[in-house]
């Protein structure tokens, strides 16, 4: 052991791990209630027995169901996000085909991870207090989603109609995924996308290149 690191240190450090680790075992259990079982069953009781803890452990990092799950949906979007990232990052300055960025976020908006953010929205449209607590939670991630697509795309904003063009791509790919919520609408996505990527070439194109 460093002799700089006191006894008090040592014990703390090994507990404030077990406390993280049951922190993200819990996020990822109500990310997996809320998309599998629904707002209304997704309690802090069902989340704790799906991770693997007491009821006293979950309570103790978040004292309401609402908080649980707001911090699970943020948790799992932050994730996923940086998945994305990293994945460009490894492109080592690559532009990715335009449909395969389509298909990527695609992909995130037809993930458990939507599905349990769609409970949390609806939930959230009809309470007051929880709503309070989303729509700031959206906002960021909004952005967030915004500044990754700009960033896949290459797309230059200060081009006539990119932005809304970027910004209409993802009110799409977020649809798409409000579609896939009843029946397998894989088939049909794969179509749009291609086309609307034979549309979003045409206006990303720079008109002096």
């Amino acid at each position: 052991m460093d002799p700089t690191v006191t006894h008090a240190q040592a014990v703390r450090e090994p507990r404030q791990d077990r406390s993280r680790a049951t922190r993200q075992r819990l996020l990822e259990a109500a990310v997996d209630c809320l998309s599998t079982l629904g707002w209304g069953r997704t309690t802090v009781a069902v989340v704790a027995e799906r991770a693997g803890v007491s009821r006293g452990a979950a309570q103790h990092h978040f004292r309401t169901r609402e908080e649980l799950v707001t911090a699970a949906v943020e948790y799992g979007t932050e994730v996923r996000l940086r998945q994305v990232r990293e994945h460009l990052n490894a492109l080592a300055g690559r532009r990715l085909p335009t449909l395969d960025v389509l298909t990527m976020l695609a992909e995130m908006y037809t993930s458990p991870l939507f599905r349990a953010a769609l409970q949390l929205w609806v939930a959230a449209s009809s309470d007051e207090q929880l709503r309070a607590q989303v729509v700031p939670l959206e906002a960021r991630v909004g952005r967030a989603a915004h500044r990754l697509t700009v960033e896949a795309l290459g797309a230059d904003e200060s081009m006539p109609g990119v932005r809304e063009a970027v910004q209409g791509t993802l009110d799409l790919v977020r649809g798409l995924g409000l579609a896939d919520l009843l029946t397998d609408d894989s088939a049909r996505r794969s179509r749009l996308l291609r086309q609307w990527a034979s549309t979003l070439d045409l206006v990303l194109r720079d008109p002096t290149a």
